[in-house]
């Protein structure tokens, strides 16, 4: 049963999206784990409901060991097991200890709501965090998602919780049914409140997305490599009359630096627009995940380097030892892979204002999009082709939106497989190519909107909000001597 639980809720993810089928299984959860017999029995059906629910959503996770199976091949199966187990750690943690502080009465359900959005904040801290399928996103997919405009996917997260915890005290009854139900639709309502994205000018700039659809198993072979290169070449070359180029994560098949001849051929396919693109940047032994900016005259006017690393994908912890046994980065060469850069930084974009970038996965760190100032918009180069082509990146694409719902601003994602997007400050989706093919978008830079509570209150509401409800499971345990 809580394994069934686990996985009605992770239906709840992109792209199933079954918020319903979510809530009832939260709900199973919870009743199970409050008439699990204790603490240690809770922790137990928190602990299988959070492994199939995890397996499930992250179930992509194995496609980029498999993309060189032969060298990494060995790892997919150990990867999904331990990532799912370890992962569901956190939300036997959250059951055991709602059931020790609320018992089985009343008191149980705010304590475990509020323990397992808990659970869901420190698993997005803890060793450099992984906030994906976070149960709020649940939401993504419809007007509840407008929700995070004031209380971040914490809260989101929280109030998912409370709604399920409502829905499990109401039992398998008539009652149960009215409270799903009512479960769903609020938030639906709530969300539908909140006003349209405002809509570009006749004067907007416009900007062209270049997707050349390079296979991550071809992508780095020679010739290949090349071919794939001279794709976002003629994409960017081809009709229209854009002021921004933007290419996805390595793009580019050579370490970039300054007079490097490939600035000059991108220069002239760009016929003038500025062009944004990922390549690699070594400095003296050190690799750098680089987002570079070029001006017309194809000279580097900025960059940034990732700071936010994928431990075991970009970079091996200890990895000169990793490297003697044979052990590395999926996206590294040799020993440590490749180094994290000092941190967030906007970059001016002329007429298109200055832009936050986020490279692939940071963009699922709410906490870092705001900072370090608010920018007029979110600029995400990813390369999806390690994901596969289902699950992975469709949820990759839903936590983007989530991210200009958040913040109020919109964000362009250049994916290099799919899936590229324009995305507006509300989180609608104004423009896409999909997953598997080559192409381009030409569109027009959605404004900003006013800078929603979350952006200028972070999490902390979130936190504080969990914290009172864990105080109202123990008020209401003493209350009624349970």
């Amino acid at each position: 049963m809580a394994v069934l639980a686990g996985l009605a809720a992770g239906a709840g993810q992109a792209p199933v999206s079954a918020v319903p089928v979510a809530l009832a299984g939260l709900a199973l959860l919870l009743w199970l784990a409050r008439d699990a017999g204790g603490p240690v029995g809770a922790a137990r059906i928190g602990w299988w409901a959070g492994t199939a629910y995890f397996a499930l959503t992250l179930h992509w996770i194995v496609e980029p060991f498999l993309v060189d199976a032969a060298r990494h091949g060995w790892m997919a199966p150990f990867a999904l097991v331990l990532l799912s187990g370890g992962l569901a750690l956190f939300w036997a943690g959250a059951l055991g200890l709602a059931r020790g502080l609320g018992g089985a009465g009343p008191a149980f359900w705010p304590a475990a709501a509020a323990a397992l959005a808990g659970a869901e904040i420190l698993r997005a801290l803890v060793l450099t965090g992984f906030p994906w399928s976070l149960l709020g996103y649940v939401w993504t997919d419809g007007p509840g998602a407008q929700i995070a405009a004031w209380t971040g996917p914490f809260g989101l997260t929280l109030l998912t919780c409370l709604l399920a915890a409502g829905t499990a005290a109401a039992g398998p009854r008539p009652a149960g049914v009215a409270a799903l139900l009512a479960a769903w639709l609020l938030p639906v309502g709530l969300g539908a409140l909140r006003a349209p994205a405002p809509l570009p000018g006749p004067e907007a700039p416009v900007l062209r997305i270049v997707q050349p659809n390079a296979p991550q198993d071809e992508k780095w072979q020679p010739g290949r490599a090349e071919a794939f290169f001279d794709r976002a070449l003629d994409l960017t070359a081809a009709p229209g009359d854009p002021e921004l180029v933007i290419w996805p994560e390595t793009s580019v098949p050579y370490g970039i630096e300054p007079g490097h001849p490939a600035l000059d051929r991108i220069a002239r396919a760009a016929a003038g627009a500025r062009v944004a693109f990922g390549a690699q940047r070594v400095a003296g032994a050190r690799f750098y995940n680089t987002l570079f900016v070029t001006g017309p005259d194809g000279r580097i006017a900025a960059s940034y380097d990732k700071h936010h690393l994928v431990p075991f994908g970009e970079y091996v912890p200890l990895g000169d030892l990793a490297a003697r046994l044979g052990i590395y980065g999926l996206a590294a060469g040799e020993g440590f892979g490749y180094s994290a850069g000092p941190g967030p930084r906007l970059v001016d974009l002329g007429r298109f204002g200055r832009a936050l970038p986020l490279i692939c996965y940071e963009a699922i760190f709410p906490e870092e999009v705001g900072a370090p100032e608010r920018p007029a918009w979110l600029l995400q180069i990813t390369n999806d082709a390690w994901f596969g082509t289902f699950a992975g990146p469709q949820q990759h694409l839903a936590q983007a939106r989530m991210r200009a719902i958040e913040q109020g601003v919109p964000m362009v994602r250049a994916a290099n497989t799919g899936i590229s997007a324009v995305i507006d400050a509300r989180g609608g989706v104004v423009d896409s190519l999909p997953l598997g093919v080559a192409g381009r978008i030409d569109a027009a830079l959605p404004p900003a909107a006013a800078a929603t509570p979350y952006a200028r209150g972070g999490d902390w509401p979130a936190a504080l909000a969990i914290l009172a409800c864990l105080g109202a499971g123990l008020a209401l345990r003493r209350r009624n001597g349970t």
